[in-house]
């Protein structure tokens, strides 16, 4: 899913152009086109300038296109250790490498990356390079996409003064997020499914390291938001939507305050007008039963955070609504737009 979003989304970008594509050794050596008969979930075909090139196996780092300046990635190989010895193997290579596996998420020095929260931890790849000895490559990580679904709005107002101490998030995750098979499961036929392995340790903890700090030899997590999650699988195609109700720290913004907050706010990609950068990149429905993945998912490209029925509550303070494209905004579109700005920063040539 993640891969066929990158082909979507590159195809007419601007700054980059798919020479070289990468799969299992199942696929290697058979045209995309072919690889992914079948099995081609976007409703536009494939893109004409894709759609011929030569899968390459992913493991065959001498047989890359001499062309190639920078690396997405929606590999998971069947062992975590595997994949990340893999995406530092690419590093050490000399390529700027963005990752959207989970492999190297808890690597001290490697930064988990949304380009509107913690953009200076770019500074985190040359303490990255001097650690492992790279000389232009490193490895970055996209965080888990159903944080992304909300982590924005809860930045904004710590970043307006208005310190967060505890979330309770509720998750109703789509079927795209679980791969091709999941959308034709069986058992997602007109059911919820409570559990979604690995996932509720990924919400609580990836916003830690998103909100962190820069160290000496890596990221030092911040703790002082305390986050409990519950992650589900509901039958919708695409679009993560998370319930959260949150606790201030010590002062509570009214709604108006709130609402302003998220109104205004804007970023680094913003301000330097990336291409796949979210105009507003929080929006705010005013309608009650807003937002919905059918009508609100693609907001704004699909890379904007949607909110609605912001409200008191009566044991925290206040709970919303959130949703977000889990394959645009949570995986291959965030990842161009972290590189678009690596482009600004420097570290892709």
């Amino acid at each position: 899913m993640v891969g066929q979003n990158y082909v979507n989304l590159l195809a007419d970008h601007p700054w980059f152009e798919i020479v070289d594509v990468a799969a299992s050794p199942r696929s290697s050596g058979r045209s995309y086109l072919d690889a992914v008969a079948g099995r081609w979930y976007a409703e536009t075909p494939v893109p004409e300038g894709v759609a011929s090139l030569t899968v390459r196996d992913v493991r065959d780092i001498d047989g890359m296109q001499d062309s190639v300046k920078c690396v997405f990635s929606g590999m998971d190989l069947p062992d975590k250790g595997d994949t990340r010895a893999l995406e530092f193997e690419y590093a050490s290579r000399g390529f700027p490498f963005i990752s959207n596996s989970s492999a190297n998420r808890w690597t001290d020095d490697v930064p988990i990356f949304i380009p509107e929260i913690n953009h200076s931890h770019v500074d985190m790849i040359r303490i990255q390079q001097e650690n492992r000895g790279f000389e232009n490559g490193f490895v970055i990580s996209k965080p888990n996409c159903s944080i992304q679904a909300y982590l924005t709005a809860i930045y904004a107002l710590e970043e307006a003064g208005f310190k967060v101490d505890k979330i309770i998030v509720t998750t109703l995750q789509a079927l795209s997020g679980g791969g091709y098979k999941t959308i034709h499961a069986e058992e997602m036929i007109k059911n919820v499914v409570p559990f979604i392995g690995g996932e509720e340790a990924k919400t609580e903890k990836e916003p830690l390291k998103v909100l962190g700090s820069i160290g000496a030899r890596g990221i030092i997590n911040d703790e002082h938001i305390k986050i409990s999650a519950t992650c589900t699988r509901v039958p919708v195609l695409d679009g993560h939507t998370a319930v959260l109700n949150l606790k201030f720290a010590d002062k509570i913004p009214s709604k108006d305050n709130i609402l302003e907050i998220w109104s205004k706010y804007r970023s680094l990609p913003q301000e330097l007008g990336l291409p796949s950068a979210p105009e507003q990149p929080i929006i705010y429905q005013e309608e009650e039963n807003r937002p919905q993945p059918k009508t609100d998912v693609m907001n704004d490209k699909g890379m904007a955070v949607t909110i609605g029925r912001l409200r008191e509550d009566n044991i925290f303070d206040y709970k919303f609504v959130a949703l977000s494209h889990n394959t645009i905004r949570g995986a291959a579109g965030g990842a161009i737009l972290t590189a678009e700005l690596l482009v600004k920063k420097g570290y892709i040539k």
